[in-house]
């Protein structure tokens, strides 16, 4: 079966950013039965159905809900604003022609091979983990190794315990948040290795999940070897110096039966890849304007897929931009772009979203950013040439916790040709 789709705009990705995507479309003048958002799972929602803990939504709602919570109010508005959606749905190409249409083909069970044509797409597939085989772990290949995502939809999902002496590798946030979850489901976590000599999870979940339930963080160390044979019977775990390598002498043996990687999330662009759009080669994304519209007109990018977030509650800000953008795009409402000035980095700052600033501006501009190592009292500094467009003051930057500002329209008048220049600066 070959079925044939035409819509004006096309949300690939049915989660959290999707779904703002959506509604922001439609709250910006685009008929809903001239939307279709594309799923691959069976419902709408993304990582938030598999993430039972609380702490979403406090930015955004003043209140803490659990994910499915979170994802509950964005599913539930569109189902009342009856925006379309086609779940259990793979979207297997993207490419435009010449004449500005994007053409889709996706795959189902229910609709078999659909070719979907577009006039505008937003891009909200989420991330992926990395798995064992991208970090080159050395030691056997036994039953017990999961990624920390893996591992949650197990427990909160299907029900069942990976094991029961678990290690954790990496202090992203998902592995944080499974070291309290096994904890609480009657597993021991023999420690938690971070490479960094800094965490890479909020400093919250630090707190609430490590510091709370007694669970050793090792800072600078790492697993140099995995031992078991048919099942994970320990791990090695090393010191690191400075280079990352680890340093002879300071072996420790941990017995555990189960070993989960929380080492990084990497931005899902296959599609993005595929359809020939340039990509940042810090973040993983989509290089984007401050609309966030990637280098292909008329498709946007927003939410992790973008670059990875801390908090949902920026993942819904950044998707309601991309599908405000979208809706305004369709509708020729888009202010006719005069300059095109790229947005830079300096110093610890490793990447600003967005990275290029198109002019004139008819709003506020919010960056996003993230700084390589830890720095206290600081100054955030934007500026352009010797304009200065932007300053406040920052008691601490962590890696593992975003950053943003937002610099007012009226700062953005009269800019000379030069870059937009983030930067830190010590007090």
């Amino acid at each position: 079966m070959n079925e044939k789709i035409s819509r004006e705009l096309v949300i690939i990705g049915g989660g959290p950013a999707g779904l703002a995507a959506a509604v922001a479309a439609v709250e910006n003048g685009l008929a809903p039965k001239d939307i279709l958002i594309l799923e691959r799972e069976p419902e709408l929602g993304g990582i938030l159905l598999q993430c039972i803990h609380n702490g979403f939504g406090i930015h955004r709602f003043g209140e803490e809900l659990s994910g499915p919570e979170y994802a509950a109010r964005f599913a539930d508005r569109v189902r009342e604003l009856e925006i379309p959606s086609l779940t259990s749905t793979m979207v297997l190409s993207l490419e435009a022609d010449g004449e500005g249409f994007k053409h889709l083909t996706a795959v189902s069970e229910e609709h078999g091979l659909t070719e979907i044509t577009a006039r505008a797409v937003v891009l909200a597939m989420g991330c992926r983990e990395r798995n064992r085989g991208a970090l080159n772990i050395p030691g056997t290949r036994p039953a017990g190794i999961y990624t920390a995502g893996a591992a949650q939809k197990f427990v909160n999902i299907k029900g069942f315990m990976p094991g029961k002496k678990v290690v954790i590798l990496g202090s992203g946030d998902i592995g944080l948040i499974m070291a309290r979850r096994m904890t609480l489901e009657g597993a021991k976590v023999q420690a938690v290795a971070e490479l960094m000599p800094y965490s890479g999870g909020l400093s919250r979940n630090i707190q609430q999940c490590l510091k709370d339930f007694g669970i050793p963080l090792l800072l600078s160390h790492t697993i140099t070897k995995i031992h078991g044979f048919e099942r994970v019977t320990g791990v090695t775990i090393s010191e690191v110096g400075p280079d990352r390598k680890p340093i002879p002498g300071t072996e420790q043996y941990f017995d555990c039966d189960t070993v989960l990687l929380s080492c990084g999330l990497i931005p899902e662009n296959e599609l993005t890849r595929g359809a020939g759009i340039p990509l940042d080669s810090v973040t993983g994304g989509a290089s984007v304007a401050e609309n966030r519209e990637t280098g292909m007109p008329g498709v946007f990018a927003a939410g992790n897929v973008l670059h990875v977030h801390d908090l949902v509650d920026f993942v819904s800000d950044e998707a309601e931009m991309a599908g405000k953008s979208a809706a305004r795009w369709l509708k020729g409402e888009l202010p006719a772009t005069e300059r095109t000035l790229p947005v830079k980095a300096e110093g610890i700052i490793r990447y600003t979203v967005p990275q290029r600033l198109n002019l004139p501006q008819t709003e506020d501009v919010r960056i996003f950013f993230r700084v390589g190592q830890v720095a206290e009292k600081v100054n955030i500094l934007v500026s352009c040439g010797d304009k200065l467009l932007y300053k406040a003051p920052k008691q601490k930057v962590l890696p593992g916790e975003m950053e943003s500002v937002t610099v007012k329209l009226s700062a953005l008048q009269d800019l000379p040709d030069e870059p937009v220049v983030v930067k830190l600066e010590r007090r």
